[in-house]
């Protein structure tokens, strides 16, 4: 497990009004205001824990320099943005997998008249990543792209030159903790 602080930011109501009429079609919810954010791509909504599958944001404690030269904390930047997305599309969510507690959604966000995946637009804007599996290979292909074409455009927080993929961060940090385990030899 990380050993990055787990911190959590409410999503106030105040502010996020509901449209009225505009229920979730069957199967989905909506990702609504008063949820607790805990990351950039995670939320608890009392006892049950959701996060967007296969993107990862910025881990908390995690650091960039922007452009005033000012260090400031990546997972904020990241949990920030997710909050806006919140607020402006009013996202509606379907259960993907439950593993450990852990139910992994994919949601759609309504931005004018359209209807566009959640994931992308995080990752898009540079505010968000491809998730990567243990083999270091993303978990969706359209992510990765999607990384790259924000990456390339230096879009969001690829704009700064330190800015880091959590999967570096949370690399080190495994093997790290694989470092300081006793040797069994």
């Amino acid at each position: 497990m990380s050993r990055f602080p787990l911190i959590t930011l409410a999503v106030i109501a105040m502010g996020f009004g509901s449209t009225a009429g505009s229920a979730a079609p069957p199967g989905y919810f909506d990702l609504s205001p008063g949820v607790t954010l805990t990351t950039g791509e995670s939320w608890s909504d009392g006892a049950e824990n959701f996060r967007l599958y296969g993107i990862q944001s910025c881990i908390r404690s995690t650091t960039y320099t922007n452009g005033a030269g000012q260090v400031a904390d990546c997972g904020e930047a990241s949990l920030a943005m997710f909050a806006a997305y919140i607020k402006d599309t009013k996202p509606v969510c379907a259960p993907v997998i439950v593993l450990h507690e852990l139910t992994y959604v994919m949601c759609y966000a309504t931005v004018g008249s359209d209807q566009l995946d959640l994931g992308t637009l995080l990752v898009s804007s540079g505010f968000a990543f491809a998730a990567l599996d243990r083999d270091g290979l993303p978990y969706s292909a359209s992510y990765a792209v999607a990384e790259q074409t924000a990456r390339e455009g230096k879009r969001g927080l690829w704009q700064f030159s330190d800015v880091q993929h959590p999967a570096i961060a949370l690399a080190m940090e495994a093997n790290k903790t694989t470092e300081d385990a006793p040797n069994d030899r």
